[in-house]
């Protein structure tokens, strides 16, 4: 019995040893994901996260915890514990406490909890009936200031409990501004403020350095395609007036006051609101004033997130073509600069309150992303975090950034992913994996991390994978991203046959070997595509608009396609029908998957199903799968590492390999 006890255990590992000896989506879910950073503000430690995926038994989530590194690299632990996700990790201006978000009290909501960085119990702050939102430490530590929705009323509350909870389209419950301090009061309770209310929806926060004001960004609804109509206001910290500061057209956002309280950076699209996003930066006097806009940033799409210590500089990401980098933006009006370099993405930074020091995460397509902590200048990072030290040690698939000319003589760069062991002079089956967005962008991000789009396990697989990043695409300038606009599916198309056309030509690809997927508009162009071509051989349509009629009468984002077309589709028929897969699918013979979310607001499910329906009609191999509980992207490990392994069976079962 022992015997056959022992040959069972070796039996289980061998299999074991054997699955992870090579690239599969089950391998890579379990990947260990690093989230973004926050520096102490003396510059010694650094608070991040780490989410695992627990996909045993009823469990399929990614269980959030908070890790501590010190700068020197001596100690790297992990700052909480527990069965509950804890997120958001922010060090108190004093450094003395450690503030994150977490659902672990008994109300199961979100709440703002604090911790002594020296460490001890964890104890929570606010008493949110709806759940926290989002927080930050007030400038003397002694004050957090947050968002949450409305809570329903007794009358609300009665109607749910007798089944007349009948919802009415466009009455929204809206997130408002409160405060809560830290300490307790005489009563063993914590004062706190409701700052606003009204029919607006605040959707973020910053306070002044001396803590009597907050500004504040709001729409007029929570509604997503409401954000053209943001505006920013101020109010005092210990309640009063809400005073309009920025209310040009468009939309004014992301405001951050500079650290000598005179000013406020924004950022604006100058009153000429577009999905294909414009965000300049501006600076206006905190008390009100003209607004000055900055130098133009290379992308014209930057992102806010603190001010040099003196005053002078405002630091901002952006996507630089395939890399994601941090910049310091001058108040005089010079030109920005890089302040991360080199190849890879760089995301998630944070700097010392002397601003000498700055924290982030770092990563290339073979190296996975952790934590870096340099000086600000020189620039020389080092690595504070192994988040998957046990990660498989697997042969990958190389990653090169490759440059093509389009039809119409554009340049067009992509991310190309060799097959795992690739041979030079072999030609092998190649996938173009399309982006969503449209102003999505594929960048030099790790390759073998769990995704929907598993590349190293298709590398694995011995396809070869194409990632263009065709005009619309951020990272590349804002004519190049609004390239595409009353033009989806042609000069974009254009780019991505192409990009393809390289790789046959480089002798990667076999061209009789072709496959083509994405998700959203990424599942737009897929289907699209198979309308205009039979080069393709199998396709996957990931939560793909297939359809731009319907989709403009049933997605959350109605403003959406009448900003790219130019027009409402009642007045522009012939132009939606023209660019929708679903008006030319008779021509479509390709063996194409189609793959959704059950709940997804942004791109129904009716989007997958019209597209389904048709394939089967006209007698096209087809599947589809929908997954429950699912919004726009996937969330659920077991449902991406599902997702991953059902387009390999579909793309292996429906091309011949050479």
């Amino acid at each position: 019995m022992k015997n056959l006890f022992a040959i069972a255990i070796l039996f289980f590992i061998s299999v074991s040893l054997q699955a992870q000896s090579a690239w599969t989506p089950e391998v890579m879910i379990k990947f260990k994901r690093v989230g973004g950073t926050d520096l102490s503000p003396d510059g010694k430690w650094v608070a991040y996260t780490i989410s695992t995926p627990m996909m045993e038994g009823e469990k399929s989530e990614f269980l959030t915890h908070i890790w501590l590194a010190s700068a020197d690299g001596a100690v790297n632990m992990q700052f909480t514990q527990g069965d509950k996700s804890c997120t958001s990790p922010k060090f108190s201006p004093d450094g003395k406490y450690l503030a994150f978000l977490s659902s672990r009290g008994n109300d199961s909501k979100t709440q703002v909890w604090v911790m002594r960085t020296t460490g001890g119990e964890a104890e929570v702050i606010t008493q949110s009936k709806t759940g926290v939102e989002q927080f930050s430490w007030g400038p003397h530590s002694k004050r957090i200031a947050y968002t949450q929705r409305d809570p329903d009323t007794e009358q609300e509350e009665k109607m749910k409990k007798e089944k007349r909870d009948w919802n009415i389209q466009d009455v929204w419950k809206y997130s408002h501004l409160y405060t809560v301090f830290i300490d307790k009061n005489a009563k063993g309770t914590r004062d706190g403020k409701r700052l606003t209310k009204g029919n607006f929806h605040v959707t973020a926060f910053d306070w002044s350095p001396d803590g009597a004001t907050l500004a504040f960004s709001h729409q007029p609804t929570p509604s997503a395609d409401l954000w053209t109509g943001t505006d920013i206001s101020t109010v005092p910290a210990d309640s009063g007036a809400v005073k309009s500061l920025v209310a040009m057209k468009g939309s004014d956002a992301n405001m951050l006051y500079s650290p000598d309280g005179l000013s406020i950076a924004f950022v604006s699209d100058g009153g000429d609101p577009k999905w294909a996003s414009i965000q300049d930066v501006y600076v206006v006097p905190a008390g009100g004033g003209q607004p000055k806009k900055l130098a133009e940033t290379p992308d014209r799409n930057a992102n806010i997130f603190r001010w040099s210590p003196d005053s002078k500089e405002i630091y901002f990401t952006e996507t630089d073509r395939s890399s994601n980098r941090v910049f310091a933006l001058p108040v005089s009006g010079a030109k920005p600069r890089a302040l991360t370099t080199g190849a890879g993405t760089y995301g998630g930074a944070s700097f010392s309150k002397d601003g000498k020091v700055m924290s982030f995460i770092h990563q290339t397509p073979e190296v996975a992303p952790e934590v870096f902590v340099s000086a600000v200048t020189p620039f020389a990072p080092k690595k504070l975090s192994d988040a998957n030290a046990s990660f498989p040690k697997l042969s990958f698939g190389k990653t090169e950034v490759i440059k093509w000319k389009s039809k119409d003589g554009k340049e067009i760069e992509g991310l190309l992913t060799y097959p795992v062991n690739y041979k030079a002079g072999r030609k092998y089956p190649l996938i173009m994996n399309i982006h969503g967005g449209p102003t999505g962008v594929f960048t030099q991000n790790f390759t073998a991390a769990g995704s929907v789009y598993p590349i190293q396990a298709f590398a694995q697989q011995g396809y070869a994978v194409l990632r263009p990043n065709p005009r619309g695409s951020s990272g590349y300038g804002k004519d190049f991203r609004f390239a595409n606009y009353n033009d989806w599916g042609f000069g974009d198309y254009e780019d991505d046959q192409t990009g393809v056309d390289k790789v046959i030509e480089m002798g990667v690809a076999h061209a009789d070997s072709l496959i083509i997927c994405g998700w959203s508009y990424g599942g737009y162009m897929t289907s699209f595509t198979v309308t205009k071509t039979n080069r393709f051989k199998v396709a996957s349509v990931g939560a793909g608009v297939t359809n731009l009629m319907s989709f403009n009468g049933t997605a959350d984002i109605p403003s959406f396609l009448p900003d790219y077309f130019g027009g409402e589709f009642w007045d522009r028929a012939d132009v939606y029908a023209k660019h929708s897969a679903m008006f030319n699918i008779k021509n479509v013979k390709t063996p194409s998957q189609v793959i959704h979310g059950e709940r997804d607001p942004r791109v129904p499910p009716s989007q997958g199903f019209e597209f389904y329906v048709a394939m089967k009609r006209l007698g096209v191999p087809t599947e589809m799968i929908t997954y429950p509980r699912t919004p726009h992207g996937p969330q659920e490990p077991k449902f991406i590492q599902d997702i991953g392994e059902r387009m390999i069976a579909w793309f292996n079962k429906n091309l011949r390999k050479r």
